[in-house]
């Protein structure tokens, strides 16, 4: 694991955080912000270990952690994260489930399960909302941070026509509304932030692999499309403290 640089003398150096680095999305926005010349530092979190290609080639200026996202890691990591020195300007938080070994999204009232239930809720809603709590102290003194989260249209109450996916759009939903009421915390405690509910659209990862089937033609997103999008989406949207739920091409969702 790369080491978070401690302080300097310099000034702070502009920083970007990728949570859930090892996933589709996630390892695709990684490879764009160390890309990007913006960013003097990276950091990335995850469950998996850092790639060696990543890590040889841009050893300099990532920082790669690997761990679980229970709740005394998350409040560790964001101790280490050393504000006199680094300024937090872009965080994407790319947690989520939708299927396991064990369960699958539910078609009818029948096949939900408790312990499912408590899983899918976990990944989509607790762990993220749990990230925007230890990284409030972080960024409170930001000026133009953007925080965006993967949220999903299925998550959307008004959208809902179809029914099913029960854990999936519920979690979703409670993410949402963890996000609205956090957005107006951070209004108040951390004023430069802006967050970010964010649909990416069916993208080709292993999480919507086993549905892709039904997808209408120029529908499924390559994961870099979607990085693409979503970083111009952060670099143009509004700084106006409020919570956007936005999909990949810019058009807001419906609650």
């Amino acid at each position: 694991m790369t080491q978070i640089p401690e302080q300097t003398a310099d000034p702070r150096l502009n920083c970007a955080l990728v949570v859930g680095a090892s996933g589709g999305i996630g390892e695709a926005v990684l490879r764009r912000l160390l890309h990007e010349t913006a960013y003097d530092r990276v950091l990335a979190v995850s469950r998996q270990p850092c790639p060696w290609e990543l890590q040889d080639r841009y050893s300099e200026r990532l920082s790669w952690l690997q761990c679980s996202y229970d709740e005394s890691s998350i409040a560790r990591f964001c101790e280490t994260i050393d504000t006199s020195a680094l300024d937090l300007r872009r965080v994407i938080i790319c947690n989520g489930v939708l299927h396991g070994d064990n369960f699958s999204p539910e078609k009818n009232l029948e096949s939900l399960s408790g312990k499912a239930l408590h899983e899918v809720f976990e990944a989509n809603a607790v762990v993220p909302v749990l990230w925007l709590q230890q990284l409030l102290r972080q960024v409170r003194r930001c000026q133009g941070c953007k925080i965006a989260i993967l949220s999903a249209r299925v998550g959307s109450i008004g959208d809902n026509a179809l029914g099913g996916w029960y854990a999936y759009r519920s979690s979703k939903a409670a993410l949402n509304m963890l996000l609205k009421t956090a957005a107006i915390e951070y209004r108040r405690r951390a004023p430069g932030v802006k967050l970010v509910a964010f649909h990416p659209g069916t993208t080709d990862t292993a999480l919507s692999a086993p549905f892709q089937r039904g997808v209408p033609e120029g529908k499924l997103f390559s994961p870099d499309f979607v990085a693409e999008r979503l970083l111009a989406l952060l670099d143009n949207v509004p700084d106006n403290g409020e919570l956007s739920f936005l999909d990949w091409d810019g058009k807001p969702v419906p609650w």
